[in-house]
């Protein structure tokens, strides 16, 4: 047995001459081999900069250029990135009535039967303008009463006539 040195962490160790004959032999343990093959290197996480690994073949795949340490991580990345404009089902703003209506504080309760179920609660336009997201043009309707107001007129009245 020969006394030869590891290649990646210098130790000593005893190799037989066959081994060394046929290119085996260079490494003192199956945990060195590994740490020799390693072609990457590392970057910090994105979100909490804790240092990870990524291949040469993972940091080529990266669209972002922007690197993880776990699932959770990305996501919040993403929660703060795609929004608004960048989402996938953005269209104009048309559908931001809704959010627009929750922020303006107003109550959260049907302006006609006072129905407080959330589940059931839609945004109605006053005027009838979906492109019209005023807060002044929104008001939150449950959809019974949102039926009711756009195909019976006067609704308010009591005297439902259907709309022809």
């Amino acid at each position: 047995m020969l006394i030869v040195s590891c290649q990646q962490c210098e130790e000593k160790f005893y190799a037989k001459p066959s081994w060394i004959r046929y290119g085996s032999g260079k490494f003192c343990s199956p945990r060195c081999q590994h740490e020799a093959q390693k072609n990457g290197r590392l970057f910090p996480c994105h979100i909490c900069k804790k240092q990870i690994y990524r291949s040469k073949n993972d940091q080529r795949k990266c669209k972002s250029g922007k690197f993880f340490c776990s699932k959770s991580c990305q996501t919040r990345w993403r929660n703060t990135y795609y929004v608004g404009e960048k989402h996938g089902n953005w269209t104009n703003g048309m559908a931001s009535y809704r959010s627009i209506l929750l922020k303006s504080g107003a109550p959260v309760a049907c302006a006609k039967c006072k129905s407080l179920d959330k589940r059931i609660l839609a945004v109605h336009h006053k005027d009838r303008n979906r492109k019209n997201n005023a807060v002044s043009n929104l008001t939150w309707l449950c959809h019974n009463c949102h039926f009711l107001v756009h195909h019976y007129h006067g609704e308010a009245t009591g005297f439902l006539v259907p709309v022809a």
